[in-house]
């Protein structure tokens, strides 16, 4: 082959990827047909029976006591629609989805670096509450296992209570609902459980990460008590997914570089040791709870909340994380 000949064949190659590349970017930024109430209701009815291949967590006393048949589905639209089914109402606690929230506030008062200088920006094998690397390198691993999370909330300013209801009101503004609160009985029981968490706190003291007291590990007690539904849980996922911007257009904290932070530790550490299955089979920014919640988000366009409190074992909800499945398949809405 001469020169010519090599050139035109490689520059053939060069737009056929281009074009390729193209029809795929298309495909992905492509609007999203409307979902129905009745496509959501049909997708929980499918997966409804999954809670009986999970357990509702008990380690924490009070959260022991949710009904496993619970089940609930919302989605928030770019156009700032709203769709339930199924229990609508239902209250439930945030647990570790409020460290997304955490997150953007500790970064928003101290910079990136001035957060992920304490630790790291990576993925794990092991479960939620391992102690990872603490006891070597001194420092978490991510912002999304309990170790980092609870040094996030160390690092928001505030005497006392004072990082807790910055959080608060957050969840409060992210979602519009002013009337959430903490579940006091679910916070004394997760106080009075917590032993592992308070070992993780004074091994981050004990390292020079944390220099203040227990009210710090209160505050990270107290956000996991946050009680919200699972509409809500589809707000916060829509405010991540489109910049900070709240599901009612309000601007006041649009932010591309946050979210794009917050959703790249939602992809690869929000399911914990299940997010790299995750992100192979659902591929979204996802945050879940072990009270049986996840908060989804779909870059740029919408936002998707679950509740099943029946966990598999990993910590995630079983039934939520099928429906999540089925809808991100049927709606192609995996980021790969």
């Amino acid at each position: 082959m001469n020169n010519n000949s090599f050139l035109l064949s490689a520059k053939g190659i060069c737009i056929a990827a281009f074009l390729s590349f193209n029809t795929m970017y298309a495909q992905k930024t492509a609007e999203i047909p409307t979902i129905s109430e009745k496509t959501l209701s049909s997708i929980l009815e499918k997966n409804r029976t999954y809670y009986t291949q999970g357990k509702v967590a008990d380690y924490i006393p009070e959260l022991g006591k949710m009904d496993a048949k619970a089940i609930a589905f919302s989605v928030v639209e770019k156009n700032g629609r709203v769709l339930n089914v199924g229990d609508v109402y239902k209250k439930f606690t945030m647990q570790s989805i409020s460290k997304i929230v955490a997150l953007m506030i500790a970064v928003k008062e101290n910079g990136e670096a001035g957060v992920f200088d304490k630790m790291g920006y990576f993925g794990t094998d092991q479960p939620f509450n391992h102690f990872s690397n603490l006891e070597t390198t001194g420092k978490p691993l991510n912002p999304m296992m309990n170790a980092g999370a609870i040094l996030t909330t160390s690092l928001i300013s505030g005497e006392g209570e004072k990082p807790f209801l910055k959080i608060l009101d957050m969840v409060r503004y992210i979602t519009g609902n002013q009337t959430i609160e903490y579940n006091t009985s679910v916070y004394q029981s997760e106080k009075s459980t917590g032993h592992r968490n308070r070992g993780m706190f004074y091994l981050m003291k004990n390292n020079g990460l944390i220099s203040g007291n227990e009210d710090q590990l209160d505050n990270y007690f107290k956000q996991c008590s946050i009680e919200l539904t699972a509409e809500d849980l589809a707000k916060i996922g829509y405010f991540f997914a489109n910049d900070c911007i709240r599901f009612d257009g309000d601007d006041r904290y649009k932010n591309a570089e946050m979210s794009r932070l917050i959703l790249s530790q939602m992809l690869i550490a929000g399911m914990y040791e299940f997010s790299g299955e995750y992100a192979r089979t659902v591929g979204l920014p996802s945050k879940s709870g072990v009270g049986g919640g996840i908060t989804v988000s779909v870059p740029g366009k919408m936002g998707i909340g679950v509740f099943s409190p029946a966990l598999d074992k990993h910590g995630n909800s079983a039934a939520g994380y099928h429906m999540i499945l089925d809808l991100a398949r049927q709606y192609d809405l995996s980021l790969f």
